[in-house]
C-alpha cells in the first residue's frame, strides 16, 4: 500500500461524529496508528495560546482534540495534552487557557491535561543557531507526541502550523526572550526548525485544524474564515507546504519553510510530495493572509540589495488607536523595551523594535495590527496574477 507525505481531507463542521470519521479517514494513508502500543504515554501538544473560545479560531479545537484522544485510548495509550501559552506557566494560569479553551472534555474522552509545570534544558548539537534552550519538562513524559496545530495568519512568520506549534515548547514568560535573541526573522524560523528537530525522534505525527482558520491580524486577532477540511503528515514541514497552498501563499512567504529548505527537509515544489486528497478543490481563493516574502530574507548574495529590500517591503507593527484600552500589555510583554504609553496609548520606539510581533499577537483588543509597506502588497498582488 502507498504510503503518503501529506493526507488531506474535507471536514465540514467540529461535530464530534464527523470530525472523528474525518480523521480515521486523514490517517490512514499516512500510516494510520499503527505505531501505538498499548502502555505508551502520549503528548498532544496543542495550540492553546491563549484564552480563547473555540469559536474564536485562535487554538486547536476540542472536538477534533477529543475524538483524536478517544482513537489513541482505544489502541491502551495514556494521553497528556499540553502546551505552554504566552503567560505565566503555572497551574492558576493554564487552568484558565484550558477552561477557557472548552478542553474540559478532556478527561471525559479518557486523557488528561498537563500539570507538570517544570523546566529542562537541551543542548542540540545539530541545531543552526539554537544550540542550547529551556523546554516544557513534561514532553520529557512522552513515548510519542503528536503536533496538533491550528492554521492561522502570523504577523511574525506569515503562517502559523505545525513548525510554528512547536515553538509552544518553549515556556510562556521565556518567549519573549527567544524573539529578541532572534531578532532576524530568518534566524527565528530557523530556531523554529531546530526546536522541530530536536523532538523530531519523538514526533510521530502531525495534524492542522483547518475546518476553521483564522486570516487577516492572526494569530490571535485576526477573524475566522471556513476552510473545511483537516491535514495530516509525519513532517511538519511538508504538512506546512501544503497548508500554505491551501490559503494561498507561496513557500517563499513562509520563513519556516524556507529553513526547512535550507536543510533539506523539504523539496522545493510541493508538486514533489505525494499528496492524498483533492487539495486543489479546497484552495481559499480570496483568503487574507500576512506575506513576508520569505525568498529575500534567505537570500545573501547583495548586502545593499538586502537592506533596500528589507527597508521597501518588511512589516512592522501599528497602533490602531481606536481599538486600544491603554492596558500596557503590549508594553509589558515587548522583549526589546520599544514601547512606552504616551497619554495612556503606546508608543513604538522604530529604532528599538525587532519587529517580533509579541505586541501585535498578545493585545488583547487587536489593536496592534501588521502594517505592509505599500510595495510589498503592489508584489502580492502581482504574484498572485
Amino acid at each position: 500500500m502507498q504510503k503518503y507525505d501529506v493526507s488531506i481531507i474535507p471536514c465540514d463542521s467540529y461535530d464530534s461524529q464527523e470530525v472523528k470519521s474525518a480523521l480515521l479517514s486523514l490517517l490512514s494513508p499516512i500510516g494510520g496508528l499503527d505505531w501505538v502500543k498499548e502502555g505508551m504515554n502520549i503528548v498532544i501538544k496543542a495550540n492553546l495560546v491563549t484564552f480563547a473560545h473555540p469559536d474564536e479560531a485562535v487554538t486547536t479545537h476540542p472536538s477534533l482534540i477529543c475524538a483524536l484522544i478517544e482513537m489513541l485510548c482505544e489502541r491502551g495509550a495514556k494521553v497528556i495534552v499540553g502546551d505552554s501559552p504566552g503567560g505565566l506557566y503555572n497551574a492558576a494560569f493554564l487552568n484558565r487557557v484550558y477552561s477557557v479553551c472548552g478542553l474540559g472534555a478532556v478527561e471525559a474522552a479518557g486523557g488528561e491535561l498537563n500539570h507538570d509545570f517544570g523546566h529542562s534544558e537541551a543542548h542540540f548539537e545539530d541545531a543552526k543557531v539554537a544550540h542550547d534552550f529551556t523546554y516544557t519538562a513534561y514532553l520529557d513524559k512522552a513515548d510519542a507526541i503528536i503536533n496538533f496545530c491550528k492554521l492561522k495568519t502570523h504577523g511574525m512568520m506569515g503562517m502559523s502550523a505545525a513548525a510554528k506549534n512547536m515553538f509552544g515548547a518553549i515556556p510562556g514568560t521565556m518567549k519573549p526572550e527567544y524573539h529578541f535573541r532572534y531578532p532576524n526573522s530568518a534566524d527565528f524560523a530557523r530556531m523554529i526548525v531546530d526546536i522541530d528537530e530536536y523532538f523530531a525522534p519523538k514526533i510521530k505525527l502531525c495534524i492542522a485544524d483547518a475546518i476553521i482558520g483564522m486570516e487577516g491580524n492572526g494569530p490571535t486577532k485576526g477573524t475566522p474564515r471556513k476552510i473545511g477540511c483537516i491535514l495530516a503528515s509525519e513532517n511538519p514541514h511538508k504538512l506546512d507546504l501544503v497548508c500554505a497552498k491551501l490559503i494561498g501563499l507561496s513557500s517563499d512567504e513562509i520563513p519556516t519553510l524556507g529553513a526547512a529548505r535550507e536543510r533539506g527537509l523539504i523539496p522545493e515544489s510541493i508538486d514533489e510530495l505525494k499528496l492524498f486528497g483533492d487539495l486543489d478543490s479546497l484552495i481559499v481563493p480570496d483568503y487574507q493572509n500576512i506575506a513576508v516574502k520569505n525568498s529575500l530574507l534567505f537570500d545573501n548574495r547583495s548586502k545593499l540589495f538586502g537592506k533596500i529590500a528589507k527597508l521597501a517591503l518588511e512589516a512592522k507593527p501599528t497602533l490602531k488607536s481606536k481599538k486600544c484600552k491603554g492596558c500596557e500589555k503590549c508594553k509589558q510583554i515587548c522583549p526589546a523595551q520599544a514601547i512606552k504609553m504616551v497619554k495612556n496609548k503606546p508608543q513604538i520606539d522604530r529604532s528599538k523594535c525587532i519587529k517580533c510581533f509579541c505586541c501585535q499577537e498578545f493585545c488583547p483588543f487587536g489593536a496592534m495590527d501588521v502594517h505592509r509597506p505599500l510595495l510589498a502588497k503592489i508584489l502580492t498582488k502581482q504574484k498572485g496574477k
